[in-house]
């Protein structure tokens, strides 16, 4: 697969490119890919396989401030329009539960009370905070949905708020309301406590992975075995193409003046996230560069070298939040993490000539090589 074959399919050639209809304000799906942490991945679909082109169906939408895609083999016959509503409202229902945009939503109302004794949850929201603490613990923090006021702090939330580093007295106060630790869960029945009125939850690096999941368990229920699904970059692919072959996803190179394929995977039964701080940052006055990237262990934007981190395994929700977290711990710490809690991971790390990349062992049997 050559650089300029994927580029032809993601500007809609053989393969298909994304293309939705957009009625969103673009201030509004700006901010949002500006509070996530984006997978900068692009699709690769039907190289290299044979001639015959099995019957695939295309669908497209909006969710969570961004764009959603599914790919479904085998649709001949059914009624595809029927399926894209159901995907839609699928995720409709999981918006009205996660989304930090809408004041309405299950997510918002949490965030906003006072209460600190225990609050109902939902099913859904319950078990992504369940996954989410589960992960800041393991990650020792460096995963930590609580960080919201940190990241609206440097000019990286929903609002556009000017760029500029904060004052040191801003960012300790601010660190006062975070911290995973303070957020307790229990699940029968499900609900949720708060130790500080002031703490407040994103879900922004979990929950489209959580959707991607949901959305692969609705097309296994309506039959369809062979499948890859897209929510703002997160993705999962199962079966194959339509010209037979895997799923390939590239993993793009980590320059924020270029788009390049640095890497491609293959995909089937397996999700991807990709974290990466090279696309949305800001440069202050005194021309030091700021990624989007906080650390919530200081409450500054990270300093380190890895510039993308690429996470496979069976759950997208769980390959989104830990893609988060090892780009918070850095190529050497995340490293360990990815070893000891079984993570397959693959860092893309600068160097003073370009960039470098370590991955776990697992990774190797996802990476497709050049000469393939």
């Amino acid at each position: 697969m050559t650089t300029s074959a994927v580029r032809q399919s993601v500007s809609g050639g053989p393969g298909g490119g994304l293309s939705y209809d957009d009625r969103r304000p673009a201030k509004v799906i700006r901010s949002r890919v500006s509070a996530v942490l984006l997978a900068v991945t692009l699709f690769v679909t039907g190289c290299g396989y044979g001639t015959v082109q099995r019957t695939q169906r295309d669908l497209h939408g909006l969710t969570m401030g961004t764009t959603w895609s599914v790919k479904v083999i085998g649709a001949r016959g059914q009624d595809v329009g029927t399926l894209r509503h159901r995907v839609q409202e699928t995720l409709d229902q999981l918006e009205a539960r996660m989304s930090t945009y809408r004041e309405d939503s299950e997510l918002s109302i949490l965030n906003r009370s006072d209460e600190t004794g225990w609050i109902p949850l939902t099913r859904e929201l319950h078990e992504v905070l369940q996954s989410a603490w589960e992960i800041s613990r393991a990650s020792k923090g460096a995963f930590d949905a609580t960080v919201g006021p940190l990241v609206d702090l440097w000019g990286f939330g929903p609002t556009d708020a000017d760029r500029s580093p904060p004052s040191e007295q801003d960012i300790v106060a601010a660190r006062k309301g975070v911290g995973f630790s303070r957020l307790r869960l229990r699940g029968d029945p499900p609900s949720v406590r708060k130790d500080i009125q002031a703490l407040s939850v994103d879900l922004s690096a979990i929950a489209k992975g959580y959707a991607v999941d949901q959305i692969a368990a609705v097309l296994e229920s309506e039959g369809f075995s062979e499948y890859l699904v897209e929510i703002g970059g997160e993705l999962r692919g199962k079966g194959g193409n339509r010209a037979g072959g895997p799923w390939k996803i590239a993993i793009e190179k980590p320059d924020p003046g270029t788009r390049e394929v640095y890497a491609i995977i293959d995909l089937n039964d397996v999700s991807v996230a990709t974290s990466g701080g090279y696309r949305n940052f800001f440069e202050a006055h005194d021309g030091q560069t700021y990624s989007h990237t906080i650390d919530p262990f200081t409450g500054r934007p990270v300093t380190h070298d890895l510039a993308s981190v690429t996470v496979v395994g069976p759950s997208a929700m769980r390959a989104d939040a830990n893609a988060t977290a090892l780009m918070v711990l850095g190529p050497d710490s995340g490293y360990a993490y990815a070893l000891r809690e079984g993570v397959e991971a693959f860092f893309v790390i600068r160097t003073g000539d370009g960039f470098r990349d370590i991955a776990t062992p697992g990774f190797a049997r996802y990476r497709v090589q050049p000469d393939t």
